[in-house]
């Protein structure tokens, strides 16, 4: 495959991440992040609860490769490890032959999704473990172990893992990614027309081809350029990081540089640079709690601007603190608290939100966090405006009229 091709299998991927971000409300980093752990050869894990479309989007992000072997099962407890890995052929074992049937289970599949990861059996625990570190599996009958085409797993849980067994699985998944409920009133409320229209829209739907995804994934993105600055820096974050007493192990550290090259490459670069670190606070986190304090101290390594978008978050998250509190009060009292709070606060978040961009822009930082910022201060303002002043919402989708120019 010529340096075209490698180009276009990036250009590819990069308009597949912007049709996904656009048809799911609030999932722009998500996509991403799931995009380049795929192009990393690793697995990713979507933590959050019911109802969040974590097995909606897997399944429209691994339909997007043509040509691949897919495949999908929700575990249980009582899952056995043939229903996983191979049934047994009844017609054989009639003959006296035992055999597997392969086709169509994890065992034959490039891309696979696994949903309720963590109620994986006890049974299939260790073929599962496997399948995932190693890409084998070792057949019923005790044969040669089996390789396995996998590229890389996607999986989902509702809740973190309960006991040894199930953490033994987390620790395999590289890639951790919380997924909540839409924040933004504006979301929501398309995501509700979305139920009612009578003709869907047909999205453009950009595929990839398998044999250029194994290309990418085997010998662009390794080739993709980790300068020494990066090195240090990442050496930095470690150091920062064991200060807060966050602990990931080396093999997790060294898993994490194939992740900034995939990032690099998806966006067309042939260097990992500063922007590329992001995606590493989905990397070097056990608990949800700690992920907020590896995001600040990656993103203090980023850029300032991002560093100071975190911070007006921190207010934001202060403010509907307030909001939820006054539930139950007069609509008097609202507004007054809107009035000597709460407008300040949104505006100057917003004003300055904007020039954090601009600079980000200027100087060719990437503008994620920032924008990640704006749609969370966008959703506070919708919420004051709506529950607190109790606005028409039609007002906040359009951005028009006396409400909207003075935040």
């Amino acid at each position: 495959m010529g340096a075209q091709d490698t180009q276009d299998t990036a250009v590819r991927l990069r308009a597949i991440t912007g049709e996904l971000s656009d048809r799911f409300h609030e999932r722009d980093d998500v996509v991403r992040t799931l995009v380049v752990t795929l192009l990393s050869g690793q697995h990713s894990l979507l933590l959050g609860p019911p109802g969040t479309a974590k097995s909606e989007l897997a399944r429209e992000l691994t339909g997007r490769v043509g040509g691949a072997s897919y495949w999908e099962i929700l575990l249980s407890k009582f899952t056995a490890p043939t229903r996983m890995f191979g049934p047994i052929d009844v017609a054989a074992l009639a003959r006296g032959e035992y055999r597997q049937v392969y086709d169509g289970r994890a065992t034959t599949a490039h891309i696979a999704f696994i949903d309720e990861i963590f109620k994986c059996s006890t049974a299939a625990l260790n073929e599962t473990l496997g399948y995932l570190n190693e890409r084998i599996y070792h057949p019923e009958n005790g044969g040669e172990p089996i390789r396995c085409p996998l590229i890389g797993a996607i999986t989902a849980s509702n809740e973190l893992p309960g006991g040894e067994d199930s953490a033994a699985i987390y620790d395999r998944l590289l890639v951790r990614i919380e997924v909540g409920y839409l924040n933004d009133p504006v979301n929501f409320a398309a995501l509700i027309r979305s139920a009612v229209t009578s003709t869907p829209r047909r999205p453009p739907r950009t595929t990839v081809e398998l044999t250029a995804l194994q290309q990418a994934v085997t010998q662009d993105v390794p080739a993709v350029q980790v300068p020494d600055t990066l090195v240090d820096a990442v050496c930095t974050l470690r150091s920062a990081l064991r200060r807060k007493e966050i602990v990931a192990s080396d093999r997790r550290w060294r898993q994490a540089v194939r992740l900034l090259q995939a990032s690099a490459y998806l966006d067309g670069r042939t260097s990992v640079g500063a922007q590329d670190l992001p995606v590493l606070t989905h990397v070097l986190w056990n608990s949800p709690a700690e992920r907020p304090t590896v995001e600040r101290e990656v993103l203090h390594l980023v850029s300032p601007d991002a560093k100071e978008a975190l911070d007006l978050a921190d207010l934001l998250d202060e403010l509907e603190v307030q909001l939820d509190s006054m539930s139950g009060q007069s609509r008097e009292a609202l507004s007054t608290w809107v009035i000597k709070n709460a407008h300040h606060k949104l505006a100057t978040a917003g004003k300055r939100l904007e020039e954090l961009r601009s600079e980000a822009v200027r100087t060719g930082r990437s503008t994620a966090t920032v924008d990640r910022v704006t749609s969370r201060q966008h959703a506070v303002r919708a919420r004051v405006l709506t529950e607190a002043l109790g606005l028409d919402t039609s007002m906040v989708t359009t951005g028009s009229g006396p409400a909207a120019s003075a935040w």
